[in-house]
């Protein structure tokens, strides 16, 4: 399958490959389900399904979502071979808030000094394109201020994102802050939605209508 694409590939040392598989087994040990991406070839991405009309990051299995793991034996196997992109898919261990470039670092600031505490700042990530994801508890949706905002993309279940140390055209994907400054600990959803709704206001972005006092989707506790 793989015979037609394989001198395209991208050129990784040894170490490289050494070091994209023993990322995506760390992700799995923490209990982050992984699954392969394809394969950086020159500006494209290959996956070698013969038909695939994708040449953007996308994940290298048809059935990716129900092939995508926790085990770190399964998840080694798959790097073992080929030089993969990372790829995590969300709405498991956790959702991921995704913003425009302009509003990452300001979003970063804000919950860096949040009153809540350090338990506010979870792992973020950083494309080479510029966006900036961050990872939140799994299942709340967004605002209704945010809802309908294009500066901001929410990422549950059926999506994916390229995780560090995953390369694209433009460069490699990498951490604002690791999984490891975190303590691999996630913030609650409407906390960091809430930093986010004051960036977009600081920035003179119209957002949706507020909601009514007691309306506003507090926080959860004890996850």
């Amino acid at each position: 399958m793989w015979r037609n694409v394989r001198p395209r590939v991208a050129h990784l040392s040894p170490l490289e490959r050494v070091r994209l598989r023993r990322v995506a087994v760390r992700y799995a040990l923490h209990g982050w389900p992984v699954t392969p991406g394809a394969c950086l070839a020159n500006s494209r991405f290959v996956c070698g399904r013969a038909g695939c009309p994708t040449v953007g990051c996308h994940p290298a299995l048809e059935d990716w979502e129900h092939a995508a793991s926790t085990d770190p034996a399964r998840v080694a196997t798959w790097w073992r071979s080929r030089p993969h992109g990372v790829l995590l898919p969300t709405g498991r261990a956790f959702d991921v808030l995704e913003v425009a470039a302009h509003l990452g670092r300001q979003v970063l600031d804000a919950v860096a000094t949040h009153p809540a505490g350090p338990g506010v700042r979870g792992p973020a990530l950083v494309t080479p394109t510029g966006r900036w994801m961050f990872l939140v508890r799994p299942g709340d949706p967004l605002r209704p201020e945010l809802e309908h905002c294009f500066h901001v993309v929410r990422h549950g279940p059926g999506s994916w994102i390229p995780a560090p140390p995953t390369r694209l055209p433009e460069g490699t994907v990498r951490w604002a802050v690791a999984p490891e400054q975190a303590r691999w600990q996630l913030p609650d959803s409407y906390l960091v939605q809430n930093a986010l709704i004051a960036a977009l206001r600081a920035a003179g972005v119209t957002l949706g209508a507020d909601l009514f006092p007691g309306h506003l989707p507090l926080p959860r506790r004890g996850r």
